[in-house]
C-alpha cells in the first residue's frame, strides 16, 4: 500500500496535469506573465496559489505570481492569519482593506448580497491588477463550480450559461483565467487538507441563500453520479461542444 506522502504526490501530479491540460486547451499561461491570484483564504484559492507556485518550477517558460486578498470588512474575516502564512511561505502579496460591507449594508439587496459583493470584489481585483502590473487575474473556480453554475443558470435563471476558462474583460486590459477548470472539488479538498493550508471562510451573511441553491446542485450531481459515474466529465466537455444550430433561437 502506498504511503500517505506518495498518495498526495500522485494527487498533486494529477492536478498539475489537469492544469496543464487546461493550459493546452485555453492558452492560459504565457512567458512573461505576471499573474495575480485572488486569494480569499478558502481551500480553492490556497490550492491554486500553491499549485501555480509548484508549476512555476516545472515549466520551461517564466511567470510571476502575486497573491491579492480583498478584505470586505466583515467582522471575523481573519486576514491576519492569511498575512502571516503568506509571509512565512515567501509569496509576494497584498491585502486590500475595503468598505464593501458598508456599501452592501447601504444597498440592502438581501438575497443578492453575495453576488453583489462578488461583483464589487471583482472590480477591485481588476483595478489592483493594473496597479501592480499583473496582466492576468487567476480565480480558483474548479470543475464543480463550472457545472453547478451551468445548472443554476438553467434551473433558476433560464439561461445556458456557465463560466469561461479564459476571459478577455470588457475593460480591454485584464485577462481572467481559471486554471482549475478540469479539477474536481473532491481532489481540491484532499489536497488542501493534506497541505494544511490556513483556511479562512467568507463571513458575508448574504451567502446562505445562494449557497443553499448551490448545495442543491451538489446534491443532485452526487445522486446522478451514482448511476452515471462520468457525468461531471461529460458536462464539462459539453461547455466546449455547443451546437447552437440545435438550440432555440437559431435561424439556420
Amino acid at each position: 500500500m502506498d504511503k500517505p506522502e506518495k498518495i498526495m504526490d500522485k494527487l498533486e501530479k494529477k492536478i498539475l496535469y489537469k492544469i496543464g491540460e487546461a493550459n493546452r486547451n485555453f492558452n492560459l499561461f504565457e512567458d512573461g506573465d505576471r499573474i495575480m491570484v485572488a486569494l480569499s483564504g478558502g481551500k480553492d484559492s490556497w490550492s491554486l496559489l500553491h499549485l501555480l507556485g509548484v508549476l512555476k518550477r516545472k515549466v520551461a517558460f517564466k511567470y510571476e505570481l502575486m497573491a491579492v486578498t480583498i478584505d470586505t470588512g466583515y467582522e471575523g474575516y481573519k486576514t491576519d492569519i492569511l498575512e502571516a502564512a503568506l509571509k512565512e511561505m515567501g509569496y509576494d502579496y497584498h491585502i486590500e482593506k475595503t468598505c464593501i460591507v458598508d456599501i452592501i449594508k447601504e444597498k440592502k439587496r438581501g438575497k443578492s448580497d453575495c453576488s453583489f459583493c462578488s461583483r464589487l470584489k471583482r472590480g477591485m481585483l481588476y483595478d489592483l491588477a493594473v496597479k501592480f502590473k499583473c496582466n492576468k487575474v487567476a480565480l480558483g473556480h474548479h470543475m464543480d463550480d463550472f457545472i453547478e453554475t451551468l445548472l443554476l443558470n438553467q434551473f433558476f435563471i433560464g439561461k445556458i450559461k456557465a463560466m469561461p476558462a479564459k476571459l478577455y474583460c470588457d475593460d480591454n486590459i485584464n485577462i481572467l483565467i481559471r486554471p482549475l477548470v478540469y479539477v474536481q472539488e473532491k481532489d481540491i479538498i484532499k489536497y488542501a487538507e493534506s497541505m494544511k493550508f490556513p483556511v479562512i471562510e467568507c463571513k458575508g451573511p448574504g451567502c446562505s441563500g445562494e449557497e443553499s441553491k448551490r448545495f442543491m446542485m451538489k446534491k443532485l450531481l452526487l445522486e446522478l453520479e451514482k448511476e452515471i459515474p462520468e457525468i461531471k466529465s461529460s458536462l464539462i466537455k459539453s461547455l466546449s461542444r455547443v451546437e447552437s444550430r440545435y438550440l432555440l433561437g437559431s435561424e439556420e
